[in-house]
């Protein structure tokens, strides 16, 4: 409906306004006062200052599917800027919910999938697994990895956190997750770094392994320096 809307030529806040009930209110950007900083007005007020770009529509669709886990993301950014301030670097905190709000995704996969993907191994990850991708589901929830994907690339990745909840509804895994958002455990990005069109199905070109040779996109683990004498 949204979209539909938009072909119309009516603002972003107007068509996402008028999508679906929402726990907030999709306004202008003009809405944000200057020097206000973006979550904090947002938490305060309830109203999300949107401009007229796929950027901040994806946020909003976002908004609308994963309503619980939006305003608690929200609620620990502001708390953060209300405790810390705005600096020149984010804190853990703030950078992990940063991270995830613009790229994260959910990943219900069978155990050998998911140690695989901890470990790198792209070529088992993807070419020796690739049957048990069957009973995977991965979830989108980062609204700049949504609107990468409008014009797919090779390198676009993810920051996938692993889903141990029904994920038989959008509803259902929105709840999980927002459940999930506990200060301690997201400041250390809980996260795995997924390339998207590596994913079977999502990509024709993934059907020949060589896909996954390519370094520059499907990188091997970092090795750590041991201690020198």
């Amino acid at each position: 409906m949204a979209q539909q809307v938009l072909q119309h030529g009516a603002p972003v806040h107007r068509a996402l306004q008028g999508a679906m009930a929402a726990p907030v209110q999709f306004v202008p950007q003009d809405d944000l006062p200057e020097g206000a900083a973006y979550e904090q007005h947002i938490f305060e007020t309830r109203r999300v200052p949107t401009r007229d770009n796929l950027h901040d529509f994806f946020n909003g669709l976002v908004w609308l599917q994963f309503p619980q886990a939006k305003r608690r993301l929200n609620e620990l950014q502001a708390g953060a800027i209300v405790a810390h301030g705005i600096g020149a670097v984010r804190g853990p905190l703030r950078d992990a919910l940063t991270v995830f709000d613009e790229n994260g995704a959910l990943l219900d996969a069978p155990a050998p999938i998911w140690q695989a993907l901890q470990a790198r191994e792209w070529t088992r990850l993807f070419v020796d697994l690739r049957p048990l991708w069957h009973e995977a589901r991965l979830l989108l929830f980062g609204h700049a990895l949504l609107e990468k994907l409008a014009a797919p690339r090779k390198p676009i990745v993810a920051h996938v956190y692993r889903a141990q909840c029904a994920m038989d509804s959008v509803a259902n895994a929105d709840a999980w997750l927002a459940q999930q958002m506990e200060p301690g455990h997201w400041a250390g990005k809980p996260f795995s770094p997924l390339p998207v069109l590596g994913v079977p199905g999502w990509w024709a070109a993934n059907e020949d392994p060589s896909f996954y040779a390519d370094a520059q996109v499907f990188r091997p683990p970092r090795v750590l320096a041991g201690p020198t004498s």
